[in-house]
């Protein structure tokens, strides 16, 4: 038997395929809506319209044409059908985004169009997370924002959506590198401590909390780099600890002078999840390999994420032991590198080395 998606010549047909909403139907044809003047794609979120409104276009230029214009919401002016997920991911962030507690899977899938495991595929192909992780991730952010305008963190807490305190505490020092006033206070009330070494690469600084390593900087001076400890945690006590960090010293070191030693160190580290997962697979790339942000983005499953992984290496504040260093422009060049180029080009070198 033909289906409604594969058999769409008559008016009738196109308008139950409309009705149904029936993805396959997808760039077949554009729904023009004469009281609004404006088209849109047979998959359309929007509320239907009546049918005595409606007259159907083989495509955009037609509709346009004929003086309708595109809709905002569905994008059917869009030249692919992923540029039709594109547009209905946006919906959804927005949904989710301006939502007082986070919409369900089902919930953002209906306000799509599109099944749960469609809608999920499609999110998480795109996006690079889940939508569950997407969404906590901005609750996260909605209340590292709101406490740091000094607001109480109880009602940043809940203002972010949490339903308890204990909900958002529960691995909060995971999800944030340190607890919620500390980092909304720059790091007041936590001790760091942290010591420096001269290497072949320049002046190296190690520091760490209580939970692992939280900066590891490269600088051509030791002002440099403790300037910049400064500034990332301007209202922690930093205490200068040789003895604490010798043995983390000493490993950081003896990697730099011998590319072979892995880096195998506890680190406390603070970054979205999709950033979680860039780390991640820096971290498996093999000494003396690079991988370009594209061949990273396809690792994790999201070849259109080559520039988020690029603003993940950036963001990276903790130099080796996260080798981003590793990472090239798919043209061979070097990129950029937080801590210079010509320094990457040097580790390059020496890994290469062996």
């Amino acid at each position: 038997m033909m289906t409604i998606a594969n058999h769409l010549s008559t008016d009738d047909l196109r308008w139950n395929a409309v009705r149904a909403r029936d993805e396959t139907a997808d760039g077949s044809f554009v729904m023009a809506v004469r009281t609004t003047r404006i088209y849109c794609r047979p998959v359309c979120p929007a509320r239907a319209p009546l049918r005595k409104n409606v007259a159907f276009y083989p495509d955009a230029e037609r509709a346009e044409a004929a003086g309708f214009r595109a809709c905002k919401r569905c994008a059917p002016d869009a030249t692919s059908k992923n540029e039709s997920h594109v547009a209905m991911v946006r919906v959804a962030i927005d949904a989710m985004t301006n939502a007082i507690s986070p919409p369900s899977l089902n919930d953002l899938a209906t306000l799509v169009s599109m099944s749960p495991f469609h809608f999920h595929r499609v999110f998480t192909r795109l996006v690079g997370v889940t939508p569950k992780a997407y969404a906590k991730q901005l609750r996260e952010q909605l209340a590292r924002d709101t406490i740091g305008t000094g607001r109480s963190i109880t009602e940043a807490i809940h203002d972010a959506g949490y339903g308890s305190s204990t909900r958002f505490y529960d691995g909060a020092s995971k999800r944030l590198g340190m607890s919620a006033r500390k980092l909304r206070e720059r790091g007041v009330g936590q001790t760091i401590r942290y010591a420096t070494a001269s290497t072949a690469i320049g002046v190296l600084l190690v520091a760490s909390t209580d939970l692992g390593i939280c900066a590891i900087e490269i600088g051509d001076t030791e002002d440099a780099v403790t300037s910049v400890l400064h500034d990332r945690f301007a209202r922690a006590e930093r205490i200068r600890d040789n003895d604490a960090l010798t043995e983390h010293l000493q490993t950081v070191v003896a990697s730099i002078d011998d590319p072979r030693r892995t880096l195998d160190l506890p680190l406390d580290i603070a970054g979205t999840a999709f950033q979680q997962r860039v780390w991640s697979a820096l971290r498996a790339i093999p000494i003396g390999s690079t991988r370009s942000y594209s061949e990273i983005a396809a690792s994790l499953g999201t070849p259109n994420s080559a520039r988020a992984v690029a603003r993940a290496c950036a963001t990276n504040e903790i130099a080796l032991a996260i080798p981003c260093h590793r990472v090239i422009r798919g043209t061979g060049e070097l990129a950029g590198y937080r801590w210079g180029v010509a320094r990457k080009r040097q580790l390059l070198a020496r890994e290469s080395a062996v």
